[in-house]
């Protein structure tokens, strides 16, 4: 039985979503994790999203900033957990359960601080922020719970590996890649038995990318991006992935996000 989920930075749910609405009737994901929805919860537009069959969506927002939301056709059971990673009230965690095919499933949406522009938490309190925020992201383990399978998805805002970046010589100083960032994200993964999905399904050295800036005149053909979005799961899921897709086109939709959306499907 098949079952996909899909990952999009969308820099504002209510900006773009006919963009979200395209995305849901071509491709259909059984479950859509949102980030940067930049929306207070009491304004998110559930209407469209309930019409197209998503009828169970769980959602932590803040009004102008940051919020993740999770977007269903799945019953999700009523528990959700929404963390405030280093106590500042940001809504940038939620994690909810689901069935599928008799095993139950935590799935764990991330949008991480993307650390603002220089790589020094003494001068710069974004990028400490972003390290106490992977430093505390090391708790999360893939077999916490007994008998529950894990996925963990959204933007985490670091490229880790060589070949998740444009120039590893060039952005190795450059905030998403530098060795603290990417040892943090290693670490979290190795530590909590994590499984990186879309390196299994596309081995280095090919080059994944799932961001491209806004500064380009032309982000096709310039095509320096990185990897900053990602999919994980324990190892009993990983076991059934079939493939993962990232939706390069999006980009160059009318009106896009910088992101694109990333979809896994595993079969079950």
């Amino acid at each position: 039985m098949a079952l996909s989920i899909a990952t999009w930075n969308i820099n504002s749910v209510r900006l773009r979503m006919p963009l979200v609405e395209h995305f849901l009737k071509v491709w259909a994901p059984d479950v859509l994790c949102l980030q940067e929805t930049k929306v207070h919860n009491g304004e998110f537009p559930f209407s469209p999203l309930r019409a197209l069959g998503y009828e169970h969506i769980a959602i932590h927002g803040q009004k102008g900033y940051h919020g993740v939301a999770t977007i269903s056709r799945l019953p999700l059971h009523e528990l959700t957990d929404r963390r405030d990673y280093c106590g500042v009230g940001d809504a940038r965690h939620l994690s909810v359960l689901f069935d599928k095919n008799g095993k139950t499933i935590r799935l764990h949406n991330f949008y991480v601080p993307a650390g603002g522009d220089e790589p020094d938490r003494t001068i710069n309190p974004k990028f400490g922020h972003k390290l106490d925020f992977v430093e505390e992201m090391k708790l999360l383990h893939a077999e916490a719970d007994a008998g529950i399978s894990s996925i963990l998805v959204g933007d985490l805002n670091i490229a880790p590996l060589e070949h998740d970046v444009w120039s590893q010589k060039q952005l190795l100083k450059i905030v998403s890649h530098t060795p603290i960032e990417t040892e943090g994200l290693t670490t979290i993964m190795r530590d909590g038995a994590w499984v990186d999905l879309m390196r299994q399904h596309t081995p280095s050295p090919e080059k994944l990318y799932t961001w491209w800036s806004y500064r380009a005149k032309d982000w096709e053909a310039a095509d320096r991006g990185r990897r900053l979005d990602h999919i994980w799961s324990s190892a009993d899921l990983s076991s059934h992935l079939t493939n993962v897709e990232i939706l390069r086109e999006a980009r160059g939709w009318e009106r896009p996000s910088d992101h694109v959306p990333v979809i896994a499907s595993f079969d079950l």
